[in-house]
C-alpha cells in the first residue's frame, strides 16, 4: 500500500487595478483598487496585495456595499520591499492580489460600547466597520474612537470620522491626539495631545465605560497594543488586537 501525500495549494493570484490614488504626506497615501467581482470581505479584515512577487496584508478601509472598489490607507516603509514599489504607481497600473480576504478583526455586535485604539494607518479597520454599521443602520451600539499620530497631517480620516461624530452623537465619538504637539507641523494644534495608549484610561473615565458590556479594539503600533494591554489588565478588559509592522 502506497501512502498518497496531500499537497497544500496556494490560492491563486488575481490583478486589481489602481483607480485612485491621494498622497496624504511623503510617506502616507490613501489607495483605490478596482478589484474582481467575487472579491468580498467582512469590515475590519484586510487585503493581501502585491507588485513584482512581494505581497503584504493591508486593513480595508472601505466598506462591503462599496465594492468593487477597495480603499486602503497605506505607510511608505522606506527600507521595505514593498511599499517603495506601491509609490511608484498611479492610476491605471495593475497589482497583484489574493482572491480572499482574511482576518478576524471584526465588529462583536453582542458588546454595546466599542472603544476603538489606534495609530495611523490602524484607524483602516475601524473606518470600515462605521461605515458599514452605519450604512445598514444603527442597533443600539456605540463607538468611541482615540486615533494617534505624531502630526496633525497624519489623520487620514479624521474629516470623515469628525462629520460622522456630528451626525450622530449618540453613536461616534472621536478623539485624535498628536503625540508632538509642540513641533512646527502641529502648529495651531488645539486638541488633545499625548500618545494614543496613555489617554485610553482617561476616556474611559470621561465615556463612562464598563468591562461588562465594552470590547477595546486595539490596532496599529505593536508597542500601543501591549502598552494598551498591560494598562487595561487590572481591570479585566477584554482587548481584540491587530497588529501593524
Amino acid at each position: 500500500m502506497t501512502a498518497r501525500l496531500a499537497t497544500k495549494r496556494l490560492p491563486s493570484l488575481v490583478t486589481a487595478r489602481i483607480v485612485g490614488r491621494r498622497d496624504l504626506t511623503d510617506d502616507l497615501m490613501l489607495l483605490w483598487l478596482e478589484v474582481p467581482p467575487t472579491f468580498s470581505f467582512r469590515p475590519g479584515q484586510y487585503i493581501t496585495i502585491g507588485r513584482e512577487g512581494i505581497e503584504r496584508p493591508y486593513s480595508i478601509v472601505s466598506a462591503p456595499h462599496e465594492l468593487p472598489r477597495v480603499e486602503l490607507f497605506i505607510e511608505l516603509v522606506r527600507r521595505g520591499k514593498l511599499t517603495p514599489r506601491l509609490w511608484r504607481l498611479g492610476e491605471g497600473d495593475v497589482v497583484t492580489m489574493r482572491p480572499r480576504a482574511k482576518g478576524l478583526f471584526t465588529f462583536e455586535p453582542r458588546y454595546r460600547h466599542h472603544l476603538m485604539v489606534a495609530t495611523v494607518t490602524g484607524i483602516a479597520p475601524f473606518v470600515s466597520i462605521l461605515r458599514d454599521y452605519l450604512h445598514r443602520g444603527p442597533q443600539g451600539h456605540r463607538f468611541y474612537v482615540l486615533h494617534g499620530a505624531s502630526y496633525r497631517d497624519e489623520f487620514g480620516y479624521a474629516e470623515e470620522l469628525r462629520e460622522l461624530s456630528q451626525r450622530f452623537r449618540d453613536i461616534v465619538a472621536y478623539v485624535p491626539t498628536v503625540s508632538r504637539p509642540h513641533e512646527e507641523r502641529n502648529v495651531g494644534w488645539t486638541g488633545e495631545t499625548g500618545r494614543v495608549n496613555t489617554i485610553v484610561e482617561k476616556y474611559i473615565e470621561r465615556f463612562g465605560l464598563r468591562p461588562e458590556d465594552t470590547l477595546v479594539y486595539a490596532c496599529g503600533h505593536s508597542g500601543m497594543i501591549e502598552d494598551v494591554k498591560a494598562r487595561l489588565a487590572p481591570g479585566s478588559w477584554r482587548v481584540k488586537e491587530e497588529h501593524y509592522t
